[in-house]
């Protein structure tokens, strides 16, 4: 097992951002952090990962600026480190849930690994398959051609029924089809790594880690499980995309049955 620090920049004021890097030197000077053996690495550097750079919230740019977004990640890198930027699905080529800024490019250049956040952008293997015709396949040639590498974040399905008040499980999980669609099409696009969204985030449905069939609930509400499948199917499933990713099975296989 390996550990990375990730910051989340969602939410910070203007100004908020160097935050950040007093906690990095916190970690990293007093902490150590990086001298710890399982700590991660990318091309021999420490990773730290800045998720919500580039992002435009219903047309309008976040508190915290790209100047704040550029400075950090200079900082992190005269520090010694690579760099994971999460970005917006239309990050490329700006619009819809991107900025347009050209300053955004030149962060994303500076940077070791692009990761667009796409939960949410399809529904089911048909439109997996055209997301990424549309996005990872070009993402990938970009960043490809400026040296960077490319994360996409594939996810097992979606439910905003208690947090919003969405509806329940309105991306289905298809007993792992639509998570394993996903992980393929990664494959295909040339993906070598793959960014699964989320460990334990129960409240968006998109839970990896173990659960049972009939989880205990208040008030009766409903709640999503895992359509009869073994507590520990999606960890098993994550792990044979590790295996996909490193050449130890093959696509024509199709989705693991156990």
């Amino acid at each position: 097992r390996a550990y990375a620090v990730m910051y989340d920049l969602s939410g910070l004021p203007k100004g908020g951002v160097d935050r950040v890097r007093l906690d990095w030197i916190r970690l990293r000077n007093q902490m150590h952090v990086t001298d710890d053996s399982a700590y991660l690495k990318h091309e021999g550097r420490p990773l730290v990962s800045v998720w919500g750079v580039g992002f435009s919230d219903r047309g309008k740019p976040r508190e915290y600026t790209l100047e704040e977004c550029r400075d950090l990640v200079a900082f992190l890198k005269e520090d010694g480190c690579s760099v994971m930027l999460g970005v917006p699905t239309q990050w490329r080529d700006g619009g819809r849930d991107a900025t347009t800024d050209p300053l955004f490019h030149e962060i994303l250049e500076m940077a070791d690994v692009v990761s667009p956040w796409t939960v949410g952008r399809y529904r089911d293997e048909v439109t997996v398959v055209s997301h990424s015709e549309k996005y990872w396949q070009p993402d990938e040639s970009w960043c490809e051609e400026r040296s960077l590498d490319y994360f996409p974040v594939v996810f097992p399905g979606f439910s905003w029924y208690h947090l919003k008040g969405g509806e329940l499980g309105q991306i289905p999980r298809r007993k792992g089809a639509f998570l394993w669609s996903q992980i393929a099409e990664a494959k295909r696009s040339g993906s070598d790594m793959i960014y699964v969204a989320m460990f334990d985030e129960v409240d968006e449905g998109t839970a990896i880690f173990k659960c049972v069939n009939n989880p205990p609930s208040g008030d009766g509400l409903p709640f999503l499980d895992y359509e009869g499948l073994p507590s520990d199917y999606y960890l098993k499933l994550v792990g044979e995309a590790g295996r996909l990713l490193r050449g130890e099975r093959d696509l024509a296989e199709g989705q693991p049955e156990w």
